[in-house]
């Protein structure tokens, strides 16, 4: 489906065209409960300057905040509509690509509780979407009943050793069945709670200019 307006795109979103010498990759940020599609735009900035920012705001409400798909409790997803909002979510990158001339094969999820959870259910469900991610304070999004495949797609998860929504053994979890797909995963542990730490953005930045070849 061609689209001629950025309204057409099926998400209200931010996008930020790039400049210099990352300006061919794309930042694809997913905020989290209560975020907006500016949200994330700063983060974004600082973790890769001059890429292009494309930010989506998630279509569900959950008590007037924005999410990108339902819960039925605290850490308990409805998991038909998780996996349908993610396929309108690769459906909107997809098409967000053509609208915007950006190159697919170089998008990457950055993606924060909600947000880095719906990232991690497109890496199970449209495994060759993103070129690499970074998860902050994901959970397992749901069991795919067969392995998907993301050979070598580099993964970085930002864990809270306090977080009181995502146990730790949760996380090991998706490390693992990230890993078991084939991916390059890397998980760091902050002294911190849910909330994201500066040292922790830092490292994210860190972690990107080592996956991503000088000039791309």
């Amino acid at each position: 489906m061609s689209v001629s307006s950025a309204a057409e795109l099926g998400f209200t979103h931010r996008f930020v065209a790039g400049n210099g010498p990352r300006t061919g990759v794309t930042l694809l940020l997913l905020h989290g409960t209560g975020g907006d599609e500016d949200d994330l735009l700063p983060l974004g900035r600082a973790l890769l300057p001059g890429a292009a920012l494309l930010s989506p705001r998630g279509q569900v409400l959950e008590y007037g905040m924005p999410r990108f798909f339902r819960r039925v409790a605290e850490g308990v997803f409805d998991e038909a509509d998780l996996i349908a909002r993610t396929h309108e979510l690769a459906r909107f990158l997809e098409r967000a690509a053509a609208f915007y001339d950006r190159d697919p094969s170089r998008v990457i999820a950055v993606g924060f509780s909600n947000g880095a959870n719906i990232a991690a259910s497109t890496l199970l469900l449209h495994p060759a979407l993103f070129r690499s991610a970074i998860l902050m304070r994901p959970m397992v999004p749901f069991e795919p009943s067969s392995p998907p495949r993301i050979p070598g797609t580099p993964v970085l998860i930002l864990a809270g050793r306090a977080d009181p929504l995502v146990p730790a053994d949760n996380t090991e979890r998706l490390a693992a069945m990230l890993r078991d797909a084939g991916g390059a995963v890397d998980v760091e542990y902050a002294i911190a709670g849910h909330a994201l730490t500066p040292g922790e953005v830092d490292v994210a930045r860190r972690w990107l200019a080592d996956v991503i070849t000088p000039g791309a």
